[in-house]
């Protein structure tokens, strides 16, 4: 049993499973942007859709596995601290674009769209919280509301893309999304054999989610540390590690609405985690089990999705010290977020 391993071999239990996390989602941006030219969805959709679902895996794992052992407050934070971390990354990700600014280059109206749709994702836990406790099959209305919405949100995504009603304006800076010449590697393998180690690559990253889940309990129980703290902090951040390294990865690559597609989808998709956990969750409302502390991080994840979109639809093409002030903000409203937490 992982609990009952000393504490630094579950702390490099936990190094090696975000590390496995890690390379895995390196490789799968590759598959992704190729996916996407193949298959003419474009690097938004891709993005938000197969990318963000799949880099989220270990954290749907890590949130499930702590609601079937009755760790709400685990479970929720870790699913909307993932948020927060995540948002938090595509200013990391401005830091390595020299060109201009991330959001200014990048700028497609579905990740507009798609932003939009995140608050409305938030707001539909928050009101759950503050509303009287009612369960389906001892899940909360709020679990079904979620993925409808979320549903929905990909189908006005991609009409969006099919027919947008308005474009960015176009300057020396802004990237389009266009297919690209394949990588020798990539190009030799067919379609399905891509799809097939996308899989693979997948079903790594859920293994290590898993491990990620028992060693983070293990460290609650052993050092004595919240579980909303740990959930937030530790294993929100160590299962979207895909999400920073494949935005840096797809930045590099030029890739550059693939980068904030897969951070907002991704972000979408983290959502979800609430309605699998309250499934799992059999003491009640996932919910209504949750900590003052939850509620915290999803006020955090609200405000930096809201500066975000500023940034998104503003388009600064220059801001100081090499990045937007929006992404200053992120990083501003994650640290601040983070002193609070660790300090109180």
């Amino acid at each position: 049993m992982i609990a009952d391993l000393s504490v630094p071999v579950i702390l490099l239990l936990f190094a090696a499973s975000a590390g496995v996390i890690a390379v895995c989602g390196v490789i799968m941006t590759g598959r992704a942007d190729t996916l996407a030219d193949r298959t003419g969805l474009g690097e938004a959709m891709v993005g938000a859709v197969i990318l963000g679902a799949a880099t989220s895996l270990s954290g749907t794992v890590v949130s499930v596995t702590a609601a079937l052992d009755g760790r709400a407050s685990l479970a929720f934070s870790n699913s909307i601290g993932g948020i927060a971390a995540q948002t938090a990354f595509l200013a990391i990700a401005d830091m390595t674009f020299r060109k201009a600014n991330l959001e200014h280059a990048a700028a497609e109206a579905t990740n507009l769209i798609q932003g939009v749709l995140l608050m409305a994702l938030l707001s539909v836990p928050l009101i759950a919280m503050t509303t009287p406790e009612v369960t389906i099959w001892g899940i909360h209305p709020a679990s079904f509301v979620i993925p409808a919405i979320y549903l929905f949100g990909l189908a006005v995504s991609q009409q969006v893309r099919e027919e947008p009603m308005w474009k960015p304006v176009h300057t020396d800076e802004t990237r389009h999304d266009e297919p690209e010449d394949e990588e020798d590697e990539t190009a030799a393998k067919s379609t399905p054999r891509l799809v097939t180690e996308f899989l693979a690559l997948m079903a790594a990253m859920g293994m290590a989610g898993w491990l990620i889940a028992q060693t983070g309990s293990a460290l609650i129980d052993r050092v004595g540390l919240s579980a909303s703290l740990v959930g937030a902090l530790m294993t929100a951040v160590a299962t979207s590690l895909p999400e920073l390294v494949t935005t840096i990865a797809a930045v590099r690559r030029g890739a550059l609405q693939l980068a904030v597609g897969g951070i907002i989808g991704g972000n979408m998709f983290d959502t979800l985690f609430l309605t699998l956990s309250d499934s799992a969750y059999r003491d009640g409302s996932l919910y209504h089990a949750a900590q003052p502390d939850d509620v915290f991080w999803i006020a955090v994840s609200l405000l930096m999705t809201a500066a975000l979109l500023a940034g998104l639809i503003t388009r600064e093409r220059h801001g100081p010290v090499k990045m937007g002030i929006d992404s200053l903000a992120l990083l501003g409203i994650y640290a601040g977020a983070i002193a609070i937490q660790v300090l109180k």
